[in-house]
């Protein structure tokens, strides 16, 4: 069974995703209520506040091996050196 990493909500970033995505199609439909449309947005703000959190904890655990006088350390990926070396 895959190994997959859940937040304190129980969700994976894939069903929280999944989830806005279908908040995001009713709120499109525009057939909810006032009030039901309100529900929807605000749970939707959660989500997204939800799916960042885990976006900027993936983002964390991505680092590099670099080569220094001492030998090996691991420093952050940043999206720079990513597009540099694909040049």
């Amino acid at each position: 069974m895959k190994n997959v990493v859940r937040e304190q909500s129980g969700r994976t970033f894939e069903q929280a995703l999944a989830r806005l995505e279908e908040i995001v199609d009713a709120l499109e439909r525009g057939n909810l209520s006032l009030e039901e449309s309100l529900n929807y947005f605000e749970e939707g703000m959660r989500l997204i506040k939800e799916c960042t959190q885990k976006l900027e904890g993936a983002e964390a655990k991505i680092q590099k091996l670099v080569s220094t006088e001492e030998g090996f350390k691991l420093e952050p990926l940043s999206f720079s050196d990513e597009e540099d070396s694909q040049k």
